[in-house]
């Protein structure tokens, strides 16, 4: 490597040496499979201490409760966020993305234990189809070479949409159905697109762990909607 190339400049991947781009591309998806490997890992614990009835009892006490859940999950990924993109420390950026990777297991919980009670296959087979279309998506986005961070914009925008709806069928007590888990895998598929491309012109080389976040957060969006679908079959 160039040793007078400072990772932690201004300035996009794009720009710098080619054995650094690469190495920013390798260590992203090592920290991304390092999530991964701990998200799973504490949930395989959460769901054999949790118990099932404890969770559902609270959160079918009030509407609030999903609520208060969600808000805490979103402060979470709003700091966790601020510290994977910190340009200071790289201990803060680590404490940034565990903070995630915990925020999304709590999240996450509530559905798991679902799948364990009425079907813990579920759990498996969206995880393979995740992976799956995880690893079809990437290729696209390294393969044909297309910019798709035009896709930033509609991407903000039917988050937005989402959250609304979220909210609105917590408070009102509605369904949102399978198109909505389908319309939100779309979304997830939109991200993993936009941030497989924008690791190279939004990211600088000392952003790694800011860039296996922003992807942790699409795969377990997806994640989540995939195993909704599968639930939803029963």
């Amino acid at each position: 490597m160039n040793s007078s190339f400072n990772p932690y400049a201004v300035g996009p991947v794009a720009e710098a040496p080619l054995e650094t781009r690469t190495d920013f591309v390798r260590k992203t998806y090592y920290h991304l499979a390092g999530a991964i490997l701990a998200f799973a890992a504490l949930e395989a614990v959460l769901l054999a201490i949790v118990p099932p009835e404890a969770v559902f009892g609270w959160l079918s006490s009030g509407k609030f409760n999903m609520l208060l859940v969600l808000g805490a999950f979103m402060g979470a990924s709003y700091i966790a966020n601020k510290w994977a993109y910190s340009s200071t420390s790289k201990s803060t950026q680590y404490l940034g993305l565990g903070l995630y990777v915990v925020a999304q297991a709590a999240i996450f919980l509530p559905m798991l234990l679902f799948a364990k009670l009425y079907d813990p296959m579920a759990i498996g087979k969206a995880g393979v189809v995740t992976g799956g279309l995880v690893l079809g998506l990437t290729a696209i986005a390294f393969t044909t070479k297309k910019d798709f961070t035009f896709l930033g914009g509609a991407l903000k925008i039917g988050g937005i949409v989402a959250i609304g709806l979220v909210v609105s069928a917590i408070l009102f007590g509605f369904g949102l159905g399978t198109w909505f888990s389908v319309g939100m895998i779309v979304l997830a598929a939109g991200s993993i697109l936009y941030t497989t491309s924008a690791m190279l012109y939004h990211y600088s080389p000392g952003q790694h762990v800011a860039a296996s976040l922003s992807l942790f957060a699409s795969v377990a969006t997806m994640f989540y909607y995939v195993l909704r679908l599968f639930m939803s079959r029963d």
